[in-house]
């Protein structure tokens, strides 16, 4: 994981997100689960931090949130052009159900469970010949603490992408 220092998704930061996706992708599940700082998984899946911001404690306006969230984003936004050219089109996964879905009662899987208590949306690509999918999201654990940048890397089947309104 790198702490972000300023301005959007260097090549170098992309470079090392790319690796740490690949690597991801790559490595198999784990048989328990596991979480530390920077990373969690468990046998269907991989959660990792790839960037974070500084904490948000003095931040009375908001500005460094909003300067953090758009350069978290514009890293998002570099990968997600990377996996579009090697994987075709993403689609939107709609974690804010999942999260009511968890309050109502119902058993969410993990790492859905995870990221719908930090994130509202994921892009996802869906890897079919490996058995598994890409998602990426910034997320955020509370309003005071860092903005993150998460990929996951889950196994099929895939979470079911968001319907659009009116359809």
């Amino acid at each position: 994981m790198t702490t972000m220092e300023s301005g959007g998704c260097s090549d170098e930061v992309l470079v090392e997100c790319l690796a740490a996706i690949d690597e991801l992708l790559a490595r198999p599940f784990p048989p328990t689960c596991h979480d530390d700082a920077t990373e969690s998984g468990g046998p269907n899946h991989h959660v990792r931090v790839l960037r974070a911001s500084h904490d948000f404690w003095d931040d009375i306006g908001g500005e460094a949130w909003h300067r953090a969230d758009a350069e978290l984003r514009t890293c998002l936004d570099a990968l997600g052009a990377e996996f579009t050219t090697r994987w075709g089109d993403p689609f939107d996964v709609d974690l804010w159900s999942y999260l009511i879905a968890g309050y109502e009662g119902a058993e969410v899987p993990d790492p859905l469970d995870l990221l719908s208590q930090l994130a509202v949306s994921m892009r996802v690509w869906s890897l079919a010949d490996r058995g598994r999918w890409l998602g990426l999201t910034v997320g955020q654990g509370d309003t005071e603490l860092p903005l993150e940048l998460l990929a996951v890397v889950g196994r099929t089947p895939v979470p079911a992408p968001s319907v659009p309104a009116g359809a």
